[in-house]
């Protein structure tokens, strides 16, 4: 065990580890088209932030009336997403530097994402993110996708550790609320700024309204390793 006691951390990864919503958004926008719908806006993607890919489709599908079935419009969007994410993912350098200092204190991580297990490696083995992670969980290891708290808590019950001593990282509302349902802590780190008074925020523990732009791992590591000393007191 660390010296942080118990503690363990679950990061979301898409806005939250790594950037990747542009390459969401080109995705989206592609398929789309394919199947009709020319003007997908980045205005719009913002809706479906948070939102698992898999959840979305069938969003698409009533938004739009779309026809086409879910599974076949889901694996257009993942084809094209697993090409742009392959080329090229951002890392958010705060998040990689918290990563780091958790992995040199012992403290075990977990990735629990809407995403597919395809674009979960993908992203993952591009960045070299999944070396300082413990656990990986994907939206098809759980029934339902956040809100709902599943993949926050299979991530505690793969890493061994109780909800109670988790601390999760999220970027947007829909996780935060998982966390909060899963009996976690949360600091929110809101991808979108204009979002930070979403009900879904409300009870997060950190929410830091600035998003990336106010994260640093310095700070970010100082909270946890105090949260962690008056959850053992």
């Amino acid at each position: 065990m660390s010296d942080l006691g118990a503690l363990a951390v679950i990061f979301d990864l898409d806005g939250t580890l790594v950037d990747s919503e542009p390459n969401y958004y080109e995705a989206s926008r592609l398929a789309l088209a394919e199947y009709g719908v020319p003007d997908y806006t980045w205005a719009d993607h913002e809706n479906y932030v948070g939102v698992s890919t898999r959840d979305t489709v069938l969003l698409w599908r009533e938004r739009y009336g779309l026809r086409v079935p879910a599974e076949e419009l889901l694996a257009a969007t993942d084809r094209r997403y697993l090409e742009l994410a392959r080329a090229h993912t951002r890392v958010y350098p705060e998040m990689r530097a918290l990563l780091e200092l958790l992995a040199a204190d012992g403290v075990p991580t977990a990735a629990a994402s809407g995403s597919s297990p395809e674009a979960m490696t993908a992203v993952l083995t591009g960045t070299g993110l999944g070396a300082l992670l413990s656990v990986v969980v994907s939206a098809a290891d759980v029934p339902r996708g956040k809100p709902a708290p599943d993949t926050f808590l299979e991530a505690a019950r793969r890493l061994g550790a109780d909800p109670y001593d988790c601390v999760v990282l999220e970027d947007a509302a829909p996780g935060a609320a998982a966390a909060h349902a899963a009996g976690m802590r949360c600091i929110a780190v809101p991808y979108v700024a204009e979002q930070a008074d979403d009900p879904g925020f409300t009870t997060a523990d950190l929410l830091l309204r600035g998003g990336q732009k106010e994260f640093t791992a310095r700070s970010a590591y100082a909270w946890l390793r105090g949260t962690a000393t008056m959850n053992s007191a």
